[in-house]
């Protein structure tokens, strides 16, 4: 099966507000930023997957007044255009005031939809907070919410660190000193934008070793709740958990498809870094099997966990299940209740049903028609016959049965025809009413 390669887009939003005109250094911030941003344009045009745009705020508008509107999507996503946003960034003068969130929701529509595996990452290159009356930090968790964007970057130039609090609801915030700070910092961002993180499940057995495996897994996105990957837990030649490779700027909700099944919430891995999360999987085995297996072919059981259906067995098969007690309902005729079935490490728990009997009922005319069992004296019902049927063969468990039938051109109850019979193991008779 071919794998299908995602596709990563990143929104630069670039401060072009009047104080980016400010001394830093050897140079003003917007020539700093402009270069190192430029320097990561020339290097992205490489890549093959990722597809980049230009959102600008503060340059359309002096300030002052200041104009809160002031943003625009100068360079659309789309590949072959890094020499564009170069073009557009060297021409680009400082001039208004700081609309981040607006900036921000403006940016939701600045990434076409698509019908591609994509990432879009917003990538916002700043050196001052909020100047309007937006809130970023509520503008920022609605488009993740929404599945819009991932988690945004935000790079402070020359920021006092008393703003930097107010980024950190935004996004992941960095914050950039020293000129010859940028570049890392760039680079960082970039590498944690387009690499992958290795991760590794291990599903721990009764003595904490990594040996469970061969269940499915899957990964939801935390902030959308949306299905991000799955997999099918799996051993390498090395006898270790299969190493998985993620993306490190998602939280993950994590679904282990035992039975019943595991969960965590909010796994975050650390990019570039080898990440394990354990589960406890102690499992053992359960079967159902019978002597006489081809009367009981389409038998099925189901199987609970503190009166919780988790699962309906076929007979004659070994299916996995966590440790612990379990309540069983065999479908046989008539149902086969068993409380307290112990599921034990490594081990196969072996559940024999009696062997049935078999027994056909002729009816003498057409008409309503119950079979009940009886137990301990009293008639508990089993099934009814369907009232078109002159001819019904049952595979029925041992015991003693009783057969109570009424015509259907008969309209008195006196009329009641009844039959008993004793069904033993591997009989087989004919009840005629």
């Amino acid at each position: 099966m071919k794998t299908v390669k995602e596709k990563t887009r990143i929104l630069f939003i670039f401060d072009a507000s009047q104080s980016m005109n400010g001394r830093w250094e050897k140079s003003t911030k917007m020539n700093v930023a402009r270069n190192f941003l430029i320097e990561m344009i020339d290097s992205l045009e490489l890549e093959s997957n990722v597809e980049m745009a230009l959102r600008v705020y503060g340059h359309q508008s002096s300030f002052p007044p200041q104009d809160c509107e002031d943003t625009r999507l100068e360079v659309p996503f789309s590949f072959d255009n890094a020499g564009e946003i170069r073009q557009t960034l060297r021409y680009l003068n400082a001039r208004g005031t700081t609309p981040i969130a607006y900036a921000l929701s403006m940016a939701a529509s600045d990434f076409p939809e698509s019908k591609e595996l994509v990432r879009n990452v917003v990538i916002l290159i700043t050196d001052g907070v909020e100047a309007c009356d937006g809130d970023p930090c509520a503008v920022s968790k609605d488009l993740q919410k929404k599945g819009i964007i991932l988690e945004p970057f935000i790079i402070g130039i020359g920021l006092d660190k008393r703003y930097k609090k107010s980024f950190e609801c935004v996004g992941e915030f960095l914050e950039v000193n020293k000129e010859r700070d940028f570049g890392g910092i760039l680079n960082y961002v970039i590498s944690q934008v387009l690499d992958k993180t290795s991760m590794q499940v291990n599903l721990l057995d009764e003595n904490d070793k990594p040996t469970e495996s061969n269940v499915p897994m899957t990964f939801y996105n935390h902030t959308t709740g949306k299905l991000r990957y799955q997999y099918m837990h799996t051993m390498n030649s090395m006898g270790l958990p299969d190493t998985l490779f993620l993306d490190p700027l998602i939280a993950y909700d994590i679904t282990v498809h035992t039975l019943p099944e595991l969960h965590t919430d909010s796994i975050r891995i650390e990019p570039g870094k080898h990440s394990v999360v354990g589960f406890k999987a102690v499992q053992g085995k359960l079967r159902i099997t019978s002597q006489r297996t081809s009367l009981l072919k389409n038998l099925t059981c189901i199987v609970k966990k503190d009166a919780e259906t988790i699962n309906v067995q076929a007979i004659d098969y070994s299916q996995k299940y966590l440790i612990g007690n379990y309540s069983l309902e065999l479908l046989t005729l008539p149902r086969i209740k068993i409380d307290d079935v112990q599921i034990k490490p490594s081990e196969t728990t072996v559940i024999d049903v009696p062997r049935p009997g078999l027994v056909t009922i002729f009816k003498p005319t057409y008409g309503p028609c119950n079979l009940f069992i009886k137990i301990d004296g009293k008639m508990k019902w089993v099934c009814a016959l369907d009232d078109r049927e002159l001819r019904k063969t049952l595979t029925l468990q041992p015991g003693n049965y009783h057969l109570v039938f009424r015509s259907k051109t008969v309209r008195l109850s006196h009329y009641t025809k009844k039959r008993s019979f004793i069904i033993t193991s591997g009989s087989s008779m004919a009840v005629r009413l």
